[in-house]
């Protein structure tokens, strides 16, 4: 298993705090973002990362090669960061994301390590992380159909309808990461290059079991805005 890191984007809805540094380093009770999930995938030994980059690459590569050593990163380079989404920074790593069973994420999350090892355990094969709760306009939701099978993901859902919140935490089995690799490429070729990877995820639900896992009990916040940015240093510094 390896793991895919979506980590290109600019964070304009940060700024200042992203003008000189990408939104995954910024800090978060005393440890940069992206340390939170490579931290955690390291004792979870998963060594073997693919990080698309883009915003601020330089400073991101350096600071992650020089911070776990023992992690082997492979860099895919999203050129077109500022006007594209995570749909198509997935697809630039479209070959590496089907070589193999995959933990994807994206770099702007945090969360304790005890989430992921939730994740990576599941006895589900494709399993994506749901915090379970209320949600509004800006989470991307899901909708269950029993059985813990989702059926239907993205940020526009009726939110009455919504389970909760896909935090952007997956385990996809190698049959599944084969299928999204085409879904992808049939997404950005229709237009969809400033779309969020979900969008390849939604017309596979109907052909495959995706399942969910509630982590809610967790502390898990994910950085958008100052105020997410406020909230998950007070939370994680209690933490």
């Amino acid at each position: 298993m390896k793991a895919v890191i979506l980590a290109a984007g600019v964070s304009r809805r940060l700024y200042p705090h992203t003008y000189n540094i990408p939104k995954c380093l910024l800090d978060v009770a005393g440890r940069p973002i992206i340390h939170y999930q490579l931290e955690a995938l390291e004792n979870l030994g998963i060594d073997d990362i693919i990080m698309v980059t883009g915003y601020h690459r330089e400073i991101l590569m350096d600071h992650v090669i020089s911070n776990f050593p023992r992690l082997n990163f492979t860099f895919l380079i999203n050129h077109h960061y500022f006007e594209t989404n995570t749909a198509y920074s997935l697809y630039i790593a479209r070959e590496q994301l089907r070589s193999d069973s995959q933990v994807l994420m994206n770099a702007d999350v945090v969360y304790p390590i005890e989430l992921l090892r939730q994740i990576v355990n599941s006895s589900f094969e494709n399993v994506l992380a749901v915090d379970v709760k209320p949600c509004g306009r800006e989470e991307v939701k899901v909708i269950e159909g029993g059985g813990d099978k989702i059926v239907d993901i993205g940020k526009d859902l009726i939110e009455a309808q919504c389970l909760g919140e896909f935090i952007g935490v997956a385990k996809l089995s190698h049959s599944f990461t084969s299928m999204l690799a085409k879904s992808l490429a049939q997404l950005i070729t229709a237009g969809g290059k400033n779309d969020y990877f979900e969008a390849g995820i939604q017309p596979l639900l109907s052909k495959v079991d995706v399942h969910f896992e509630n982590v809610s009990k967790f502390p898990c916040l994910e950085i958008d805005f100052v105020e997410d940015l406020e909230s998950a240093r007070d939370i994680f510094s209690k933490n």
